[in-house]
This record gives structure tokens, sequence and C-alpha cells, in this order.
């Protein structure tokens, strides 16, 4: 197995706990998503006119994350109090309802259920299964997917799936787990299983979009999404792909799933260029040199638990690849000055938005636990 340079890595550990002692204080009443001349942005608030937008966003899970991370590393009972105040701030959600969407386990698995899990708070469980509930509510039963996004003004999007889905369906494997129905694990299992038959290529790359017809269930197209033209590979959605078949094996001990995971690591170990640095898109032009610094990080998470799993025998090129990913960004694409509150500089949501490069709080994120992974020491979230 690749050996971890372990005096970088407690650099780098020390540098983001040092930078993110003085950032929870600053951001403690916020739930940030960017950074605006280097000030962390805040979700928390609520549009009548555009319910997607602020308390109802996706990501507004990720910071609580890292404050969750950080409470678990260092004991410090202050992390945990940041975090909750996101959790209840959340709750208006419920109430509002019509923002609400696929992504609720990317906001309540890092913040409810990584409470519950730490602190066995019944009020985060009870947040915790409102929210799986809620997802559960989204799944067709004859397409045996989970519908992606809500309505949007002239476009139909009832039959629309999302590779992204993979990291929201662990907080049905949760639910299972925790109350013993299996009702929510088999909606989870027969969306996997979708995903897996229909999103992921003969070459080990996935799709962003599936369109489906919900009422028959039949594959109607696929979309590029965020990437860069249809039948691209979106780096962030290989990344998604990747470690959410990880999570689907991980809670099932299914082997398609893992066979599944190992397929789509091996396609984007084969895409890394020399440099490592990831681009947006594994099909885009060499001009101009987009990256997504978001994307490294997820797969570099997947990366890392795909080799614990596989162990010394198999997992070795995984573990080498997270580990120049990592550095990677670690040494070209972080700010660790007091000048910015976010990590990582280079993140893109969007191939075709017309300024690729800023942070985005989800990488940051999943650059905290994946240096966690390599340290042994990290929260699983998922």
């Amino acid at each position: 197995m690749s050996v971890i340079d372990q005096v970088w890595l407690e650099d780098v550990l020390s540098k983001m706990k040092h930078k993110l002692e003085w950032i929870s204080e600053k951001s403690k009443d916020k739930i940030p998503y960017t950074t605006i001349n280097g000030d962390h942005d805040d979700k928390a608030f609520v549009d009548p006119d555009n319910l997607w937008d602020g308390l109802s966003f996706w990501t507004n899970g990720f910071f609580a994350g890292m404050m969750w991370q950080m409470y678990h590393e260092t004991g410090q009972q202050r992390y945990a109090d940041i975090a909750k105040n996101t959790e209840v701030l959340l709750d208006q959600t419920f109430d509002s309802f019509y923002g609400l969407h696929h992504d609720v386990g990317f906001m309540w698995l890092p913040t409810a259920v990584a409470n519950y899990r730490l602190t066995k708070d019944p009020d985060a469980k009870r947040r915790s299964l409102h929210a799986a509930t809620l997802l559960a509510g989204r799944f067709n039963p004859v397409g045996k997917f989970i519908r992606a996004w809500n309505d949007f003004p002239g476009r139909d999007n009832r039959g629309w799936v999302i590779i992204d889905c993979m990291f929201n369906i662990p907080l049905l494997y949760w639910a299972s787990e925790e109350t013993g129905d299996p009702r929510y694990g088999q909606i989870a299992e027969m969306h996997a299983n979708t995903v897996m038959n229909n999103f992921i290529r003969p070459n080990g790359s996935s799709e962003h979009i599936v369109e489906f017809n919900p009422f028959t269930g039949d594959k109607v197209r696929i979309y590029g999404g965020q990437g860069y033209a249809d039948g691209s590979a979106w780096t962030r959605g290989q990344g998604w792909a990747l470690y959410g078949f990880v999570m689907s094996y991980k809670h099932t001990q299914n082997q398609s799933y893992l066979d599944t995971a190992i397929r789509v690591a091996d396609y984007f170990i084969s895409q890394v260029p020399e440099s490592g640095l990831i681009p947006i898109d594994f099909d885009q032009p060499a001009t101009p040199p987009l990256e997504d610094s978001t994307a490294a990080a997820i797969a570099s998470c997947g990366l890392i638990e795909l080799a614990h799993i596989l162990g010394d025998d198999h997992g070795d090129k995984y573990l080498a690849t997270a580990l120049k990913l990592l550095k990677t960004q670690c040494d070209l694409r972080c700010d660790w000055s007091k000048e910015s509150d976010a990590f990582l500089t280079h993140c893109s949501a969007n191939y075709h938005e017309d300024s690729p490069h800023y942070p985005i709080i989800y990488g940051d994120y999943y650059l905290l636990e994946a240096l966690l992974k390599l340290k042994g020491d990290d929260l699983y979230l998922w």
C-alpha cells in the first residue's frame, strides 16, 4: 500500500484546523456556499419568490458537516454548537416544503444525522427521519428511481434522474438501519440499481442526467447537465458515482455496487492528467484549461474508502491517486491565509458558467473529510 507522508499530512491538517478555528467563529451564524470578496456568503434566509435558494439550497449541510468533523476531531463543544445552529435553521424548510428537493440527503446527513450519531439527540433523529421520509416520497415505483428537482417553468422533468442522488440515498439506508423498517433501504437499492444499469457506460464513465418516462419507466434520453456536452464525463459527476457506489456497498454489502465503484474509479484514474489538476469535464477542450477542485476532493474520498475496502493487495492504486490529487490541491489550489474564508480556490459548479473558478463549500468539506480519512480519524457521515 502507498505510504502516506505523515509530515505532509500533519502539516496540512494543522493549517486546516488552525484556519477553521477563526473561520468557525467568524461564520458561526452563517450557512455558507461561497465567498464574496473573501468573506463567506450566507444562505440563512428565505426568499418567498425563490424557495430553492436561501435555506432550501442543496449545499446547506456542508458547513455544519465541517463543524461536526472538527468536533469529532478536537472534542471542542463550540463546533457542535455551531453545527446545531444550522440544524435548527433548516427546520424552516420543513414548514415551507415547496423549496425541498432530492438533495435532502446532502442537507441532513451532515447535520441532523451526524448530530444523532454523535449525541443521540432525539430532535436530531426526528429531523433526520422527516427528511428521509420526504426523500422516499420522491420515489417513482414504475421506473424505480428518485425524481430529481421540482417543476421548472417550460420544462417537464418529472422523469429526470441525476447521478448526484447516489449521495442522497445513504439517508434512506440510515433510516432503515435506525428504524428497522426495510422500505427506506429498499427504495435506495432500487434507485441504485436503476443508476447502475442506466448511467454507467461500458468504459466506466457516468452520465449526469437521464430522463425516464415517468408513466412507463422507459429510458428516454440523456443530458450533459453541468458537464461539457451530452455524453461527456463531468468530473464531479464521476466523483458522485465513484463514492456513491462505495457508499451503497458499505450499507448493503452488494458486490455489484463495489464492482461498479471499481469500474468508475478505474475510468477516473485513467483520465487524471499528469498535473493532478482535475478538469471540469474529462471530455472538455484543452483550452480554456478549466478545473474543478471539488471533483478532485470528492473523488479522493471515494478512492480512499475503496482502498480501505480492497486492502493492501488491490487498493494501492486508488490510494496513490487520492494522495496525488490531494497533494496537488493542497500545494497549488488552497488558500491558507486570512484573506479568504475558503480553502479551495478553483471550484466549479457548471462547465458553461461565466466565471468557473471560485470557492464552494462542499469542496472544502470533502477536502477536510479526505485528509481526516488519511489520518484514519474521519467521522463517516454517509
